[in-house]
């Protein structure tokens, strides 16, 4: 129940972006994670007004993006113990887990229209404007 209880106060923000597929164009376009489990779920670019539908596969693999979000956001908690380890010429470094996911980019690279794009992910980023 407690679980249950911290999950549903705790409301993931994953922003999701990628360069406009117009290569007259230098939009990105952005949007919530959360928003592709619309059934009329389209993206747009800001710039050319480009709109992108996304088919049930690609869809499928962005809602599973968001439960692997969602998950690491339900083990906050412990990331503050969680380390990455590595070896180094006199031993090994001790990265802290959480350090990393702010401080690396995040992307997936999925098909979209036949062609590879890499979909940069913003997990609670400090405002709507951190895109790239």
């Amino acid at each position: 129940m407690a679980a249950t209880r911290r999950k549903a106060d705790k409301k993931i923000k994953a922003l999701i972006d990628f360069h406009c597929l117009n290569d007259q164009c230098e939009g990105v376009v952005k949007f919530n994670l959360a928003d592709i489990t619309g059934r009329d779920f389209q993206a747009v670019c800001p710039k050319c007004h480009r709109t992108y539908m996304l088919d049930a596969e690609l869809k499928d693999k962005l809602r599973r993006m968001l439960i692997l979000v969602e998950a690491i956001g339900d083990a906050e908690d412990i990331l503050g113990s969680s380390n990455v380890s590595v070896n180094v010429a006199g031993g090994s470094v001790k990265i802290p887990y959480a350090l990393l996911l702010t401080r690396l980019n995040t992307l997936i690279t999925l098909d979209l229209g036949g062609r590879q794009v890499d979909f940069h992910l913003w997990i609670k980023p400090a405002s709507a404007d951190t895109f790239n």
